[in-house]
């Protein structure tokens, strides 16, 4: 056996002031190791000769890039080449749409342990329809609002968790849950930053979708990253013109929809009060049978067919205790074996955009929204409304959705940029019971946010009356030991460390 380290993400102002010291070189491009790699499954030679003759032969490389992707249509092989990008002054709006993209990396500035400032985007749709000054006044008086309620949340949080604050190491902790509940009342148009890894293939699919959008701010951080990926990797990002389906699918969707008699609205109309609403509106019948089949499955020789009669045919005590032999080994930092992706369930959510920030980073859930709608109501944080500061924050909201309206008429999709925090969309969330492990024990845990804490323990509830079995840990990580302890009569192993002592 021989294993080689072929590559690593190295800084960018490395490799420059590398070059800087070197003569000069064509190699220094991922491109040579996708094409590499490509020759592995008819090229009998080592792997690590192969990366060789490819930095020898750049242009041969990349020709052989543009064959084997375009031409064959082997597209995987660009997923060999990998790219971190900075994004500065990136509005939250924008960065919605950039994390949408699954296989990607991204990490965030978090509007939970930053404070904030007064930068924002000024969207160039705003601009060109000579609303700037009505776009302005709303922002900074919601930007106002956000300091005057952080300086007055921070004492609350401080007082409310008085055994929590006597030791120091919590403070920042605290501090974060002030700002978390004084962000409700920035705007989507809040400027954010992002560091985002992602392969050539993915990337290609980025900037093909960006192009075809209809924000101004898209098609510029299109244009920006495009260019720079270009420069370095030429030959493994091609088809990047906006195509008929990202740019006209939906649209025609929605005429479409506009032709068809107007349906009652039923189950979800608006959350009661500040709360937000959860219902479950899907999910695979007998989905317990189905995973324990798939679990028969996995170690037997039948068919699923066979499997799944067996199953059905087993009291509920041994089909209990056949979950139980495939979680008993499990920790709080495991999740279920993969057999339990085969049943899925579907959740109608209206929640927040606070609340949706951090949902949409489920990447492997399937995720759909709806525009932002003021109709929806907001959100408003029990603190602020502890603090006595209900009043003004709904006195700035009615100023955002007059403004919102306005633009709106004007600029149509633009006008979300002045929405905030608060203001809420609808969702639609299908998950498998395995990804429903991984967001319940995310976000039902206490060090989570306290909005998608409350939206994860609702949707762990609605599950568990029809899943019962396959979910019987389900529970953020401070409750696993717990509940581990009530299903096996014993304590796991390991316990979850306590962040806040």
């Amino acid at each position: 056996m021989k294993v080689i380290l072929a590559g690593y993400n190295i800084d960018n102002e490395v490799i420059a002031d590398l070059k800087r010291h070197a003569p000069a070189r064509d190699d220094v491009t991922p491109e040579t190791l996708s094409a590499s790699y490509a020759r592995i499954s008819r090229d009998p030679r080592p792997i690590d000769e192969l990366r060789a003759v490819a930095r020898q032969e750049v242009e041969k490389a990349r020709r052989s890039n543009q064959t084997i992707i375009f031409k064959m249509g082997h597209h995987s092989v660009a997923e060999h080449a990998v790219f971190n990008f900075d994004l500065i002054g990136i509005s939250r709006l924008a960065l919605e749409e950039v994390e949408k993209f699954r296989l990607c990396s991204f990490t965030e500035k978090s509007q939970r342990y930053i404070t904030l400032g007064d930068d924002f985007v000024i969207p160039e749709e705003i601009r060109r329809a000579g609303l700037e000054e009505v776009f302005l006044r709303t922002i900074r008086t919601q930007n106002a609002l956000y300091h005057s309620l952080y300086e007055r949340l921070k004492p609350y949080v401080f007082n409310k968790h008085r055994d929590i604050a006597r030791n120091t190491k919590n403070h920042s902790v605290l501090d974060g849950w002030a700002k978390e509940d004084a962000r409700y009342a920035v705007s989507l148009a809040t400027q954010g930053q992002v560091g985002m890894t992602i392969n050539a293939r993915n990337l290609e699919l980025l900037i093909r979708r960006f192009a075809a959008k209809k924000l101004a701010e898209l098609r510029e951080l299109d244009a920006k990253i495009y260019a720079l990926a270009k420069e370095v990797a030429p030959s493994i990002i091609l088809f990047t013109a906006p195509s008929d389906f990202d740019s006209k699918t939906y649209a025609g969707l929605e005429e479409a929809a506009q032709r068809l008699p107007r349906p009652k609205q039923k189950g979800l109309s608006r959350p009661a009060g500040d709360r937000p609403a959860v219902r479950l509106v899907g999910y695979t019948p007998d989905g317990d049978d189905r995973i324990l089949a798939a679990l028969v499955h996995t170690v037997s020789a039948f068919s699923y067919e066979s499997c799944f009669d067996q199953v059905r045919d087993m009291s509920r005590a041994e089909k209990s205790d056949f979950i139980k032999a495939s979680l008993k080994h499990m920790e709080f930092y495991d999740f279920p074996l993969r057999e339990f992706e085969h049943a899925d369930l579907t959740f109608d959510l209206i929640i927040s955009a606070a609340c949706f920030a951090q949902l949409k980073r489920h990447r492997m859930a399937t995720l759909t929204r709806q525009n932002y709608d003021p109709e929806l109501g907001v959100t408003i944080p029990p603190s602020v409304e502890d603090i006595g500061a209900a009043g003004e924050f709904m006195a700035v909201i009615e100023q955002t959705n007059d403004t919102y309206a306005r633009l709106k008429r004007d600029v149509g999709e633009a006008a979300n940029y002045v929405l905030t925090n608060a203001h809420r969309r609808r969702v639609l969330l299908k998950v498998n019971v395995r990804e429903l492990y991984h967001i319940s024990r995310l976000r039902q845990d206490p060090t989570a946010q306290w909005d998608i804490r409350s939206i994860a323990g609702m949707m762990a509830d609605e599950a568990g009356a029809v899943m019962p079995l396959s979910l019987m840990l389900l529970g953020g990580k401070d409750r696993f030991p717990q509940v581990y302890k009530k299903v096996f009569g014993r304590d796991p192993k390991y316990f979850p460390p306590n962040l806040l002592k």
